[in-house]
């Protein structure tokens, strides 16, 4: 059963969310040290987690910053704010999906089950050049230097490999992420496509992933 750690300072809310898990195949965990969330995610080892924006000592967005150093789960922001900024900064802080209270249940638990698909999803490693891939951790490796993707950011290099030296359209790679193009907008696709370029322009792959105007990206 997979585990679905909430993080969310409202008890009622917390909750309700658990026995929504709890009630369809998931394991839901609440956190309980708001102090030092880190340790517990750590601790936990969650195979997902649905974060708030507004907790307690550090706001959502600056621990979803800080968990990216070091992991790669999968993280669903759930917030009472609306705004294009906040889902910006999460998308751009390693975010791989975003919903706004009051949310839908049924449509929480198909984010959910997307994101988890994706997780899931194509063979566990790939070779590109001289990187050796590794999809179910989230990464990139030459020789003795290892980089950690986003969920997301390992969803376009895995496209982008097992299509390269072709085009591939920005609608695809947004289909790839969402499994809907309404789940992601343009700019959240671009963002990404740039976090990727820079983290493969640190172990010296430069200019791998080259954009064709007006049509998509293509990686030589």
């Amino acid at each position: 059963m997979q585990k679905i750690l909430i993080i969310e300072d409202d008890e009622l809310i917390s909750h309700e969310l658990k026995n929504l898990l709890d009630n369809n195949n998931y394991e839901g965990v609440i956190l309980g040290d708001f102090k030092n969330p880190l340790k517990e995610i750590k601790d936990i080892k969650p195979d997902l987690i649905l974060l708030d924006i507004n907790i307690p000592y550090m706001n959502g967005e600056m621990l979803l910053k800080n968990l990216r150093e070091t992991s790669n789960t999968p993280v669903i922001m759930v917030t009472s704010r609306n705004s294009d900024i906040d889902e910006a900064l999460s998308i751009t802080y390693g975010a791989d999906d975003y919903i706004t209270k009051p949310y839908n249940p049924n449509i929480l638990l198909l984010r959910i089950g997307a994101v988890l698909k994706r997780l899931n999803n194509g063979t566990d490693a790939l070779v590109f050049k001289d990187l050796t891939i590794n999809i179910s951790k989230g990464i990139i490796k030459k020789e003795n230097i290892e980089i950690i993707l986003t969920k997301n950011e390992m969803i376009i290099f895995n496209y982008l490999v097992n299509h390269q030296n072709k085009i591939v359209t920005r609608d695809e790679l947004m289909t790839a992420l969402w499994n809907n193009e309404e789940f992601i907008n343009d700019n959240a696709l671009t963002v990404n496509v740039s976090r990727l370029r820079a983290k493969l322009k640190e172990i010296g792959l430069v200019d791998a992933i080259d954009t064709r105007k007006g049509i998509g990206y293509i990686l030589s």
